[in-house]
């Protein structure tokens, strides 16, 4: 046995060691095609991850382009489409093509099929296997693999403990390489989840390529928000539009004028525009005006430099700013609350129901008297001692009668008492009690009455837009008053100058009134809910067979003369026969009052005097007609709320009462016998029910609807801006207006003249004003908590 050993481990050695040597030379084979094979995969993912990197540096490149191009539409350049535009437009189809060619989910497998390995050329190793198996059973009687397979561990080696599984079925029964099918596998999942062209349109990718070219042709040197200031050419050309005028003169036709324009801005007039003008600016130059164009160039590098140019000859100041979000409308009347009056109700109904449609805030400017003037203004002694303690009074009053809560600023100015006028006049500038930042839209009730006396800033220069609406017949007044002719020849031409010069538009509630300049006709007041509601209510009465109307006929105003007193005493001593056993209840107070009942009494009239009270008060419901024979009103309020509370309404055919005619209880008269007549008709037969329709037209709601399209504020407020006005970028860009036309000249210098002249205290005092309203007084700066006048001015009259 010791001898056996020894030669059968020396025998065993030499063939394991050839069986070693053997697969030692088959494994270092494998490993080199192995690695061969590592190699390939890394060298075909890194070219798939420089395809894909590729891919998303052009994604990258468009989406740069996309962001960065204005969509400034290339067809509005007048010059021919440069060469390289007509390329693209030639290169369309082939990119359509190309796009849709490789992101069509049949190029990955194509390219894979064409890729993957041939059957032909796959690897089979097994004839190698038999081979080296055979030469090992040759050598050692077929132990020689077994010893192998000692060495291996009594095991038999396989080759998928190699490489694995590294053989599978293909699509067509054969088998295939295990790394291309992974890589196969791999790239099948990324062609099916993502496209190289991914987040295009067909429709906006050429667009956008073009708008981008158009950029990159006037080789813009970057994107930059700031707006480059104005060139040469540029200056030549606004030079020469300056001086169109002056060149008519010397005999320069005006299109040789736009010619040169349009000459020295058609150089750079693409890289003006897109330079100048954002993202969103291009929009409204939709025709090729080089005037428009260059005006807003001028206009947008002034915006940018913090310079608002108004334009016009005597504009001095800024006006409101645009882009703040919601407009501001200040509204400024003559009277306030508790003096019962047209210029105290009606503009503080507007303000409610302005106010009530959320769209603007809106600011309510009425005077402040001092305690003194109080007393001769508001009835029953009633007098306050501080501004909040007077509109805590007049919102308590409002809210009692419109039924909602209305959102507004009320704000006081110095205010005077005129006995001789019977009115109350501004002291001092009016405007400067709306801040700058509120100056928006003015609305002047009784824009003649509040510009009179003004001295102070014009309000078209502080406002956008103005608006007055004339509330009184003063031509009417002033007539009845001594020397009453000349007097309204003097006051016709003053109103018609501070209406010009202060408003840019005039509603007129009747056609009584004055025909101001740029003045329209519209009743834009309402009535009082309160009287809706009772109008109602006395209607259901009826339907239940109540009687509604016990009493007769009434009438209910100021007592003065001017006010129909004079045409009521005629009527009725002039045919007192006829109207025998006609009595007539008057409501009212006044400066005339003891001597229209010394007339009455004198003539023997049939007339109960009773003090004034509410049109709404309960004593006053039960009466069926209302007279009303004045004919200096200009839409008299107590006749439409004698309306609205379902009367009949006894009146003159006269302009003021146009309004009226269309309703069925209101009955007209032309002569002193037609009178007779109505009041006869009106005592006899009852007033007919208003219809919803009658109800809505005689409605603040309506009434507001009315003002908003006649004073084009419907426009105004619902962002549809003048033609002046341009939005660039989310602001308003106001357009430069590089002319101004003569109308405006003239108007800016009469507006320079009154100015002046209102300045001099001694002309003032010659055409009727209080004295010391120039400006307000102490007792004015204590109440409303003010500076001196000397500090707020301390050079005199500038």
């Amino acid at each position: 046995m010791i001898n056996i050993k020894p030669e059968t481990r020396a025998t065993a050695a030499p063939d394991s060691v050839s069986s070693g040597n053997a697969f030692s030379f088959l494994s270092r084979g494998w490993r080199e095609v192995r690695d061969s094979a590592d190699a390939d995969l890394k060298l075909i993912k890194n070219r798939a991850d420089s395809f894909k990197n590729l891919a998303t540096s052009f994604d990258r490149e468009i989406e740069n382009f996309i962001n960065s191009a204005s969509p400034f539409s290339v067809p509005a350049i007048q010059s021919s489409p440069p060469a390289e535009i007509d390329f693209v437009k030639r290169l369309q189809p082939k990119i359509s093509e190309i796009r849709r060619a490789y992101s069509s989910p049949d190029f990955s497998r194509k390219v894979l099929e064409k890729w993957s390995p041939r059957t032909r050329i796959r690897i089979d190793l097994s004839a190698i296997k038999n081979a080296i198996v055979a030469e090992a059973e040759e050598r050692d009687g077929g132990s020689g693999f077994l010893g192998w397979e000692r060495v291996r561990g009594g095991r038999a080696p396989r080759l998928k403990e190699f490489w694995g599984d590294w053989k599978e079925e293909s699509e067509d029964g054969q088998k295939e390489w295990e790394p291309i099918r992974v890589l196969k596998t791999r790239l099948q999942r990324r062609s099916s989840s993502s496209d190289i062209f991914e987040g295009f349109k067909n429709s906006e990718f050429v667009e956008k390529v073009k708008s981008s070219l158009a950029k990159a042709i006037c080789r813009e040197p970057q994107e930059s928000k700031e707006v480059p200031p104005l060139d040469v050419p540029e200056l030549l050309a606004y030079l020469v539009r300056q001086s169109g005028p002056f060149l008519d003169q010397l005999g320069f036709k005006r299109d040789i004028c736009d010619k040169i324009v349009e000459s020295l801005c058609s150089k750079r007039k693409n890289q003006l525009l897109l330079r100048s003008l954002s993202a969103g600016e291009s929009s409204f130059l939709e025709n090729d005006n080089t005037n428009d164009e260059l005006d807003l160039r001028i206009s947008s590098v002034l915006q940018s430099t913090g310079h608002c140019y108004e334009g016009g000859f005597w504009a001095d100041s800024a006006k409101h700013n645009l882009s703040d979000g919601k407009r501001h409308v200040a509204i400024v009347t003559t009277a306030s609350l508790p003096w019962m009056t047209g210029t105290a109700v009606n503009p503080l109904f507007r303000a409610a129901y302005l106010a009530n449609y959320a769209k603007q805030n809106v600011t309510l400017l009425v005077p402040w008297l001092c305690k003194k003037d109080q007393e001769l203004v508001y009835p029953n002694s009633l007098t306050f001692s501080s501004p909040e303690e007077q509109e805590a009074y007049i919102r308590n009053w409002l809210e009692e009668r419109v039924g909602f809560k209305a959102d507004f600023k009320i704000s006081f100015y110095p205010g005077k008492f005129s006995k001789s006028r019977r009115s109350i006049i501004p002291a001092g500038d009016t405007s400067q009690f709306i801040p700058s930042r509120d100056a928006d839209i003015a609305i002047l009730e009784e824009p003649e009455h509040l510009n009179w006396y003004h001295h102070g800033k014009r309000w078209t220069d502080k406002f956008n837009h103005v608006v007055g609406v004339v509330h009184t017949n003063y031509l009417e007044y002033i007539k009845r008053e001594k020397n009453g002719a000349l007097q309204a020849f003097f006051v016709k031409h003053i109103n018609n100058w501070v209406a010009r010069v202060y408003c840019h538009k005039v509603l007129r509630l009747s056609a009584a009134t004055q025909d101001l300049p740029k003045s329209v006709i519209c009743n834009v007041h309402g009535v009082n809910p309160k009287f809706l509601k009772i109008g109602e209510k006395l209607a259901e009465e009826r339907e239940l067979g109540q009687q509604s109307f016990s009493k007769g006929a009434y009438f209910l105003g100021k007592m003065v003369w001017a006010k129909g007193y004079r045409e009521l005493i005629d009527l009725l001593s002039k045919h007192k026969n006829d109207l025998d056993g006609f009595n007539l209840d008057v409501f009212g107070n006044g400066e005339d009052a003891h001597e229209v009942q010394t007339a009455a009494k004198r003539l023997d009239l049939n007339l109960n005097f009773m003090k004034g009270r509410d049109h709404a008060d309960d004593s006053l419901h039960s009466y069926k007609v209302f007279i009303n024979p004045s004919v200096s009103d200009v839409l008299c309020t107590a006749t439409a709320e004698a309306l609205a509370m379902g009367k009949f309404v006894v009146c003159a055919d006269h302009p003021s009462n146009e309004f009226f005619r269309s309703f069925p209880n209101c009955l007209t008269y032309k002569t002193s016998e037609d009178f007779v007549a109505r009041v006869k008709e009106a005592l006899s037969n009852e007033p007919q029910p208003l219809t919803p329709e009658q109800r809505h037209n005689l409605s603040w709601e309506a009434a507001t609807q009315r003002f908003l399209e006649y004073a084009d504020l419907d426009r105004i407020l619902n962002g549809k801006e003048d033609a002046q006005l341009s939005k660039t970028n989310g602001k308003l860009i106001i357009r430069s207006v590089s002319t101004p036309s003569l109308s405006e000249m003239v108007d800016g210098g009469l507006a320079f003249a009154h100015y002046c002249l209102t300045g001099n205290e001694i002309l003032r005092l010659c055409t009727g004003a209080i004295p010391g309203t120039r400006d307000y007084d102490k007792q004015h700066c204590r109440d409303l908590h003010l500076l001196p006048p000397q500090v707020e001015n301390p050079i005199y009259g500038w």
